[in-house]
């Protein structure tokens, strides 16, 4: 058995990281943590959590993460980084903020507007890269490990199997993706109201500002071996959780369109969690609700020379917790999938 404390237990991420953990057989929860929750019984923030309902939240310092094998950073942006430069290097530091996701400074700090922090071995396992390398390489006893961001999961893994095979367009690529409230957090924000989400979508982030761009950027340039631009549109959806992002990019000239699904099929024929769907079957987000797993679909557009690519996943499943609960895994020298569900909650 190895223990985990879960610092930023009180917010959704956190809570996340919390229900998948109970059902984990070697890995024992130790402290929860937060700031402005501490005190307070984790049943009054997570009452769905009810085995730890009677749990005290402490306070986020490396005196109360002391003394456990894994740490789960669920902090705010720019939070993480003092933090874990405080806590030892033999403990698995599992981090689902930004802070240590972008390896070109000038990308952070392009984006983001807290200091530089570096970079550390970036989560996402299942990551086509070139000459037929998968992302988990680096995560095999990693003791520092970057939780991809949500839309980066569901978005590079939509795209990134045709880019390994040359078959797109690295300057040429567009993706609109939807999302569930829970994304932006559990703090309280006008435009979040129920009153305000409810029966109606809005884009969000537009104009090439988002912050998870350069991720994306940074994960399909390195399936293609070259550097790849995105032009990334999020908008806000009237759901609780869920991705839904819908990837194009163009084909190269003489690229074949019919070897396109074939390029999908062989990137994730082995992968556990990432599932191409049959052909004519459109992944939804009510399908992977609370599971750690990937539906694509991939179609090609002849009359316009586009390639399609569909992605759903549970942004704070597979987007974030069960992502991070995934490369401690590895980390620990476990399955990958010891402790994650991969059927989704319906209806």
């Amino acid at each position: 058995m190895w223990t985990a404390a879960v610092a930023g237990a009180s917010g959704y991420a956190g809570g996340e990281i919390l229900r998948l953990l109970l059902g984990h057989p070697q890995i024992q929860i130790g402290a929860v943590t937060a700031d402005s929750s501490a005190g307070k019984r984790l049943g009054e923030v997570h009452p769905n959590l009810v085995p730890l309902g009677e749990r005290v939240i402490e306070p986020t310092n490396p005196d109360t993460l002391a003394g456990h094998d894994l740490v789960f950073l669920a902090l705010p942006h720019g939070a993480s980084a003092a933090l874990a430069a405080q806590l030892p290097d033999g403990v698995i530091v599992l981090d689902c903020g930004a802070d240590f996701r972008l390896v070109d400074e000038a990308a952070w700090t392009t984006f983001y507007d807290t200091p530089y922090a570096g970079q550390w071995p970036y989560g996402l396992p299942e990551l086509p890269g070139v000459a037929g390398s998968k992302g988990r390489t680096a995560l095999t006893g990693a003791t520092r490990i970057a939780v991809p961001g949500c839309y980066p999961t569901a978005c590079s893994l939509a795209l990134a199997p045709g880019f390994t095979a040359g078959l797109l367009d690295p300057t040429d690529v567009v993706i609109v993706a939807a999302s569930g409230t829970s994304g932006a957090g559990k703090s309280l924000k006008p435009h979040l109201l129920s009153a305000e989400v409810m029966g109606a979508m809005s884009p969000y982030g537009v104009g090439g500002v988002h912050r998870h761009t350069p991720e994306i950027e940074q994960n399909l340039t390195a399936a293609a071996g070259s550097p790849v631009t995105v032009s990334f549109t999020p908008t806000l959806a009237p759901m609780s959780r869920g991705i839904l992002a819908t990837c194009t990019a163009r084909l190269l000239p003489g690229a074949d369109p019919a070897a396109v699904r074939a390029a999908w099929e062989a990137a994730y024929a082995d992968e556990a969690f990432v599932h191409l769907l049959a052909s004519g079957v459109w992944p939804r987000t009510a399908d992977v609700l609370g599971s750690n797993s990937v539906h694509i679909q991939v179609t090609v557009d002849e009359r316009v020379g586009r390639v399609i690519a569909v992605a759903a996943v549970d942004n704070l499943a597979k987007g974030t917790a069960g992502g991070a609960i995934q490369c401690a895994n590895i980390a620990l020298g476990l399955p990958e999938t010891t402790g994650l569900p991969v059927a989704g909650v319906a209806p």
